[in-house]
């Protein structure tokens, strides 16, 4: 039995940005298309809402493209199911023609070093999702009484820990920024902030939006060693041969910070390169950090890589933050890359098991979870539609065939579960609860940073 794309009954979970523009791509090409989109939390938005730094809204805008997608007709959102726990993936499977899993990479990859979990060693993603109210992390603590943080790793998130860290607090406070974090932050002692990359600058993942706004920040200065700008035969040849022009930019940037002299601002943000940790050491906590310094050679695929020397050196450190890239977690039912750390998949149809062209019927993937933290939030619009498009000429072929109509629908089973589902109508109510919390105080919201807080807010709006 066949089956046109616009009878299709998807089930998409995650609603960061790669589910909803799996929803757009499918919407666009299948008019009629059923889908239900889920997350495991009552809001949606994924990394967009928990995720983008609160001082910069103009990258949360895009939600209003993602409230247009859900206000599509034929588009649910049912929040507050949890994959594995409410529902499994062959419950989801039995109920609908297809699945796209898009999950994202929720958490961290380790240092793999001595002392990494001595207290005051945090994930940066533990760090980022505390001050954005994310629930995961919104009962989080950090010893903002140290003087000295270290950020280990050179990226974007890399770059936003260290601008909170560093920033006046009285210029976060008409952001949306986490009420808890906000009081922490006000009271923080933090004087020193030293980042830390494993290769040179040519290699810094961050964008240079990214970094020019560490030197822009008021009452901080920015210290970079002019020796570390002193590039090596490898990084000058990768740079001449590049077309992305972010590293030069990225260096010019760094070259005038290092020919600045200190002004004696409060805070201080020193970057180092050619680095990596190797112990972090303390009684109790973190307390100091020794460090290998790295030369850098060409590598057989014509990249740069580090290798470690005999020069090592020791410096004082309170706070640890570890930012070396996000990471997936197994799901119950779906097989996993372990060593990459996502589902395997080919072309974003799930397969058997790494390294297998055996596709499992029906289940596909899209975002983080299909190839790895990589990218902005727009370069996932083009994965899902990328993953969209095999979907569809999978069904073109024949090879999707319709959910047995036998079974319960989902919203029989989750309710005999007692699971609190929640619509987008729920969401608005709470999204409005927030904005007008945060009215009062001159803010574009306050957020709720409790599950069971939600839930009470959209029960009272229902029955009010």
């Amino acid at each position: 039995m066949s089956i046109s794309p616009p009878e299709l009954r998807v089930a998409i979970v995650g609603s960061g940005p790669a589910g909803f523009y799996a929803a757009e791509a499918l919407q666009k090409a299948a008019p009629g298309v059923r889908i239900d989109l889920f997350d495991r939390l009552p809001t949606p938005f994924g990394l967009v809402r928990g995720g983008v730094a609160p001082d910069h809204p103009k990258i949360k805008s895009v939600t209003r493209v993602f409230d247009r997608i859900a206000s599509q007709p034929g588009c649910r959102f049912l929040g507050h199911v949890r994959l594995g726990e409410d529902v499994s993936v062959d419950e989801l499977r039995a109920r609908y023609d297809v699945v796209i899993i898009a999950v994202g990479a929720e958490t961290d990859h380790n240092l793999g070093i001595p002392g990494e979990h001595l207290a005051g060693s945090h994930a940066a993603t533990e760090f980022v999702g505390w001050f954005n109210g994310h629930p995961d992390y919104a009962e989080s603590v950090f010893d903002l009484s140290q003087t000295t943080a270290a950020i280990v790793g050179f990226g974007n998130v890399a770059m936003d820990v260290a601008r909170i860290l560093a920033k006046n607090p009285d210029h976060l406070a008409t952001t949306d920024i986490a009420d808890h974090a906000l009081r922490a932050l006000r009271s923080s002692r933090l004087a020193t902030i030293h980042l830390f990359a494993r290769r040179g600058p040519v290699q810094a993942a961050c964008t240079t939006p990214e970094l020019r706004e560490l030197g822009e920040l008021e009452g901080v200065d920015v210290m970079v060693d002019p020796r570390d700008l002193d590039l090596d035969p490898a990084s000058a040849e990768q740079l001449a041969r590049s077309d992305d022009r972010t590293p030069a930019r990225n260096l010019e940037i760094l070259h005038s910070w290092a020919e600045r002299k200190s002004s004696g601002a409060p805070r201080t943000i020193v970057l180092h390169f050619n680095v990596s940790p190797v112990e972090l050491t303390g009684t109790h906590r973190v307390e100091e950090m020794e460090l290998v310094r790295n030369r850098l050679e060409a590598d057989a695929r014509g990249g740069v890589r580090a290798v470690a020397t005999s020069e090592r050196q020791r410096i004082p450190v309170g706070l640890l933050f570890r930012s070396v890239g996000y990471r997936g977690l197994p799901l119950e039912g779906l097989p996993f890359d372990e060593r990459r750390g996502l589902i395997p998949n080919v072309e974003g149809r799930v397969v058997e098991q790494p390294g297998s062209t055996t596709a499992v019927p029906g289940v596909y993937v899209c975002g983080w979870i299909k190839r790895g933290p990589q990218g902005v939030i727009g370069t996932n619009k083009s994965c899902a539609a990328a993953t969209v498009d095999q979907l569809l000429a999978d069904v073109t072929a024949g090879v999707i065939q319709p959910a047995p109509s036998s079974q319960s629908p989902i919203d029989d089973l989750l309710r005999e579960r007692g699971v609190a589902v929640t619509s987008w109508g729920d969401w608005l109510s709470l999204d409005q609860a927030e904005q007008e919390r945060g009215a009062a105080a001159g803010r574009p919201r306050d957020k709720v940073t409790s599950v069971a807080e939600m839930l009470e807010i959209i029960r009272t709006r229902r029955t009010g």
